[in-house]
């Protein structure tokens, strides 16, 4: 589809990922296989030199991998995306790419904790330093900025506290001081919110760039890292991409009534969701967010007993981590996705130990609000 960088998302969704394929596939296929023949000598060496055509070994270049690369670049609005085999292997990536020995990052302090975890304890080994602050107050970004920063990291909306920060005046600090902008938009993804276009420099979650300079330098980073996406998945997450757009509003009118039951329960201390007029930052959200996502976060007025009788009772929610499936989850940050930040980090980026987070999925509204219900019966507060 040769204008597909200028469809709307929903169009976008269904044709980015489709490449020019000899047999006519509407699909495209599987590629599964390590290596590709050279026509020649001549040929196997252009490649290597980065001038020829064609494909050289897996690692490096694939037309499965790089038709969902591609795809994911047209939906966030970028030069080309670079597909790895995990989310963390993409911040892992961006960080080597982007930061040397010496540098400093100024982090947002509710962010995913494996993420903060990489920055304090693995990437510091190789003189890399990071000021953690709340990114959604705008004055303490300005103050963490030293003469060595080089970067800015935030989650927004935040893992798991669902904080708001503005991308777009966040955008305009990192580059009055020579510094890149990196948003990881995963809460979101390009379904809801396009950070490129609102002055990032990089996404991340699956690495997206705005230029071939940058790109140049991520693609030798990753491929010498080797942390790479693989065929076959890439082939899952262009089927998936495929449905993103209307998965994705489901996530959102679920997540709305969910939010408003949960508010109205007597047994809720508070609701963390964007879309709600209580939010803290709800008119920037709904500046520049298309929709508020599926990720709720909530805290029980018994606390953590409360959130761990609530959890031990639901029974169409499912009792495990992750987010953005098709089926609805329910976990405790503080003891599982967060728990490696350490207690003093999580109080911190106001990660209490009764925090509870659900990632809507797609089934029937009124029936997860029945399962709520029903589990919330058994709180005592």
């Amino acid at each position: 589809m040769e204008d597909v960088h200028m469809r709307r998302i929903e169009t976008q969704c269904v044709h980015a990922s489709v490449i020019e394929e000899s047999t006519g596939a509407v699909v495209t296929p599987i590629y599964q296989v390590s290596t590709f023949k050279f026509k020649d000598v001549d040929h196997g060496a252009s490649l290597f030199a980065g001038k020829g055509q064609g494909y050289i070994y897996t690692r490096l270049a694939n037309p499965t991998v790089e038709a969902c690369e591609n795809a994911v670049a047209v939906l966030e609005g970028g030069y080309k995306g670079l597909g790895c085999a995990s989310g963390m292997a993409a911040i892992h990536t961006t960080f080597s790419a982007m930061l040397k020995a010496g540098d400093h990052v100024v982090c947002g302090e509710t962010v995913y904790g494996p993420t903060a975890t990489l920055l304090s304890s693995i990437m510091s080994n190789f003189g890399i330093s990071a000021t953690f602050v709340d990114t959604s107050n705008i004055d303490e970004v300005k103050e963490a900025i030293k003469p060595e920063t080089k970067m800015i990291y935030l989650e927004t909306p935040a893992n798991p506290t669902l904080s708001v920060s503005d991308i777009s005046a966040i955008a305009g600090i990192a580059h009055e001081n020579g510094a890149k902008l990196v948003v990881d938009n995963t809460f979101m993804s390009p379904a809801l919110q396009k950070p490129l276009e609102l002055g990032a420099d990089v996404v991340a979650g699956m690495i997206v760039v705005k230029n071939e300079e940058d790109y140049r330098v991520f693609r030798k980073v990753l491929n010498q890292l080797g942390g790479v996406i693989d065929p076959f998945n890439s082939f899952l997450v262009s089927r998936g991409i495929k449905t993103l757009a209307l998965r994705m509003q489901r996530h959102c009118d679920n997540a709305i009534k969910i939010a408003e039951f949960l508010k109205n329960h007597p047994k809720v201390e508070e609701v963390y969701f964007p879309w709600l007029p209580e939010h803290p930052q709800y008119e920037l959200a709904r500046k520049q967010m298309k929709g508020p996502g599926g990720v709720i976060s909530f805290e029980l007025k018994g606390g953590l007993e409360a959130g761990k009788t609530l959890m031990n009772s639901v029974k169409l929610h499912t009792l495990a981590v992750s987010l953005g499936g098709v089926e609805s989850l329910i976990q405790h940050p503080a003891s599982m996705t967060h728990a490696s930040m350490g207690a003093e980090a999580r109080k911190k980026a106001k990660i209490t130990d009764g925090l509870v987070r659900i990632s809507v999925g797609i089934e029937n509204v009124d029936e997860l609000i029945e399962d709520l219900d029903q589990a919330l019966v058994k709180v005592e507060v």
